[in-house]
């Protein structure tokens, strides 16, 4: 494993300076900054074709930034010599959990340790049953493929896979759409109480309002090409930025804080 940077122990593990990414003469991020605090549950919003996949690709290295810097852990993603030791230290779901449909459950869990731990596959099978159950699924799911599940399943099972590696850093990416609000809630139970257990950091791209009153401890908000604010909902509601007001303080937002209080 290569030697960790200096700056991997501090308060940020992510960190984007002066971002800039674009498809061809489309410019979709324009000296974007953010930093992700250790530990945090961040959420991140935005309006349609603002670019919210654009840039966790970016920080996941899936697209190369055209100006600026991303690091993760203090090390830049597009340094060949840091990827493979990212790559062991954080878990990623995709929406609708991207498993593999050909596998079980706890196949698909199984992947990441046989590609990046060198442990016996009997070692394998049971770390594997011990995320599954992690994430809060039956112990016969383990045995079923991705088609035999539920939607709020399926996202149980793209967790499991997600901390199979006992991730640093969890990226989750529209982590409740399609769910009902019931399954969405328990979901976020789940992020919440995985965090506070495992102590990893989170970050998530929704557009969930609940979610975001519920479990976020801030919100980052990407507009006009950069992020626009970073901080707790409570504050966000008092910001005079015209997409922030319309976002959080609309019909959907002020049902979302009234459930939260309530």
């Amino acid at each position: 494993m290569s030697a960790p940077s200096t700056t991997d122990s501090d308060d940020a593990p992510i960190r984007v300076s002066g971002l800039r990414t674009a498809f061809g003469e489309k410019v979709i991020h324009e000296d974007l900054d953010l930093e992700v605090r250790r530990g945090e549950i961040l959420g991140v919003v935005g309006g349609s074709g603002s670019g919210k996949s654009v840039l966790l690709n970016t920080i996941l290295g899936l697209k190369r930034p055209d100006g600026g810097t991303v690091e993760i852990f203090g090390r830049h993603i597009d340094d060949p010599g840091a990827q493979a030791d990212i790559e062991r230290r954080i878990g990623v779901m995709f929406q609708q959990g991207a498993l593999f449909s050909f596998l079980t459950v706890e196949e698909n869990v199984e992947t990441p340790l046989l590609e990046h731990a060198h442990l016996s596959r009997d070692f394998v099978r049971d770390l594997a049953r011990l995320k599954i159950k992690l994430a809060g699924l039956p112990d016969d799911a383990g045995i079923l493929k991705p088609a035999e599940l539920s939607g709020g399943m399926r996202k149980r099972a793209g967790v499991a896979r997600a901390i199979a590696l006992d991730p640093e850093i969890l990226f989750l990416d529209e982590p409740t759409a399609g769910l009902d609000p019931i399954a969405a809630s328990e979901f976020d139970d789940l992020v919440r109480t995985l965090r506070d257990a495992l102590g990893f950091t989170v970050f998530m791209i929704t557009h969930d309002l609940d979610t975001l009153y519920a479990i976020c401890d801030r919100v980052a908000v990407v507009a006009d090409r950069k992020i626009v604010a970073i901080a707790p909902v409570a504050e966000l509601e008092r910001s005079d930025h015209p997409w922030i007001r319309r976002y959080f303080l609309g019909p959907r937002g002020r049902a979302a804080k009234k459930q939260k209080e309530g």
